[in-house]
């Protein structure tokens, strides 16, 4: 951009005399000096246009010295070395602290280990291998990998781990207001790049469609609000029915609570045993119920229910004897009293016909169309229940028994939520387990923010030091987000960039001293939200 003087000769024969500038290759009038008829005053005009011109050049386009003074430059010796990161430290290495991290029994030189490692997730989540980036780049300090994979070896303990869990857990407790009404458990799969197998990652049901990879289990425990509490590492093909009542053992040891927290977890936690250590052992729960699999008496009861809309809840009572094993594999029996409140839903009907529709059109045409079907073609079929079975000899028949699809039918759209808890309402009982997504969050978080899969360690102490390394991570990240939801900022970009952002915040170092370097409006809203709370 550049101010110049401009004679614009009019239709009328005049000329105006015109200071203008160009911006985006387009002329701008910035001020009319005069409208002149003759040549004297077009001299006088223009000297006085020549006069306007230097002194808007001077306010517009300040120079940065004086050329008129002698001034004596002082110059500095600054360089990249004295530009220093300081985002990790003055935000998530805020939040380490505040978690209560900084009292496990490490020396000074493993606890910054394990914190660096735990930021490092959070900064540049993956390998962690990306650890020797973070501390290139924060730290300017330089480390191997094998130094890396021997502290790894070194920091799942179970004393260790206890410790580390125990400050995650007191700083939930403590925002919960020393209340845990309700605890929220889920499993999830976490494979493996290796296709080797050994006694922790094994070949099992993968939740993420990895049929043919290793993987572990990760049994998780959290708040309502998702806040993390405890958590276990199981094998790969073990059921994960069978992980509630361990974990839940060891959280009783752990943390004594003076109430017991309502257990919400989905269908997979319904079997007997763990009935019946929730029953015994005085938790309340609420778990999703398998109303396809319920008995024949429940689901006739259940048939003749009216729901004239979504919003429409029925609750049946029943009183029943369970068969199940102890700690001592010994079998009991134990009587319980339980609630099952059933919803409805239209789109989930439709849903659950159309599946059925879809799935006895493929039997129906793979029965017509085959002789060779076998029973073995269908034992993996949920759907294979609709089918009648003549096992001859010479010769095995296949028909479809149109009563059993009717008397599925007359379930479509019911959801049922099997409690043993007779004060909450059954729309209070139905929410609860609604916000089962809380753990499910965390598990989403876990694995697309902070990348806790897929796992690329062997031994079994590396693997579950990596998931530890995460879990407190994960509690940061989520104390974190609360910081920021608590002082009502959003941001609309996403969790990568927001990394970046606190990357590039920066202090300099000069005679000796960090000066910090001012912040943008993001930056600053992020440093005082953690800063002011």
């Amino acid at each position: 951009m550049s101010l110049h003087i401009r004679q614009k000769k009019n239709s009328s024969g005049s000329v105006s005399i015109q200071i203008i500038d160009r911006v985006d290759r387009k002329y701008k009038v910035v001020e009319t000096i005069a409208c002149v008829k003759n040549e004297v005053d077009l001299q006088i005009y223009l000297d006085v246009a020549n006069k306007r011109l230097e002194n808007l050049s001077q306010q517009m386009y300040p120079t940065l010295f004086d050329e008129n003074k002698n001034e004596e430059l002082t110059f500095i010796e600054l360089g990249n070395k004295d530009l220093i990161p300081i985002g990790d430290e003055l935000i998530y290495g805020k939040l380490f602290e505040r978690l209560g991290c900084s009292s496990i029994d490490l020396d000074f030189k493993k606890l910054q280990m394990f914190k660096n490692l735990v930021i490092s997730r959070l900064l540049y989540p993956g390998s962690k291998l990306y650890l020797i980036d973070y501390l290139e780049y924060f730290k300017q300090q330089s480390m191997d990998k094998n130094s890396i994979y021997r502290f790894l070896d070194t920091l799942y303990e179970e004393n260790l781990k206890s410790q580390i869990e125990k400050c995650v857990f007191d700083h939930t407790y403590a925002k919960m207001n020393q209340t845990i009404a309700f605890t929220f458990y889920d499993v999830t799969t976490l494979y493996f790049e290796s296709e080797s197998e050994d006694d922790l990652r094994r070949i099992g049901f993968s939740k993420e469609g990895k049929l043919t990879r290793p993987q572990i289990q990760l049994g998780l425990f959290t708040t309502l609000q998702g806040y993390p509490l405890s958590f276990e590492v199981y094998e790969g093909n073990k059921y994960e029915g069978q992980t509630l009542v361990d974990i839940l053992k060891k959280f009783q040891e752990k943390f004594v609570l003076s109430n017991k927290p309502i257990v919400v977890a989905d269908r997979g936690m319904l079997n007997n045993n763990n009935l019946a250590y929730l029953e015994n052992n005085g938790y309340k729960y609420i778990l999703a119920a398998k109303i396809k699999n319920i008995s024949n008496d429940l689901k006739e009861q259940i048939s003749n229910l009216t729901f004239l809309n979504d919003v429409v809840t029925h609750t049946v009572k029943f009183n029943k004897d369970i068969p199940y094993t102890d700690d001592n594999e010994i079998k009991q029996s134990i009587n319980i009293n339980q609630r099952l409140v059933l919803s409805y839903s239209t789109s989930r009907a439709k849903k659950d016909k159309y599946n059925r529709d879809k799935a006895l059109e493929r039997f129906k045409k793979k029965i017509e169309s085959s002789k060779s079907i076998t029973k073995k073609d269908l034992k993996l079929s949920y759907y294979a229940k609709y089918l009648n079975i003549d096992d001859h000899k010479c010769d095995i028949t296949f028909n479809i028994n149109d009563k059993k699809v009717d008397n599925d039918a007359k379930l479509d759209g019911i959801k049922g939520f099997i409690t043993n808890d007779f004060t909450l309402t059954p729309n209070e009982i139905i929410e609860h387990y609604n916000n089962q997504y809380a753990v499910e969050q965390a598990f989403r978080i876990s694995k697309t923010d902070l990348k806790i899969r897929p796992i690329y360690h062997r031994l079994e102490t590396r693997i579950k030091a990596h998931i530890l390394i995460s879990f407190v991570s994960y509690a940061i990240f989520k104390e974190f987000d609360s910081k920021l939801k608590e002082n009502n900022i959003k941001f609309k970009f996403s969790q990568k960039l927001l990394r970046d952002i606190i990357k590039h915040m920066f202090a300099l170092r000069t005679n000796g001293k960090l000066v910090y370097l001012k912040f943008d409006e993001i930056q600053q809203q992020v440093y005082d939200a953690i800063r002011n709370s």
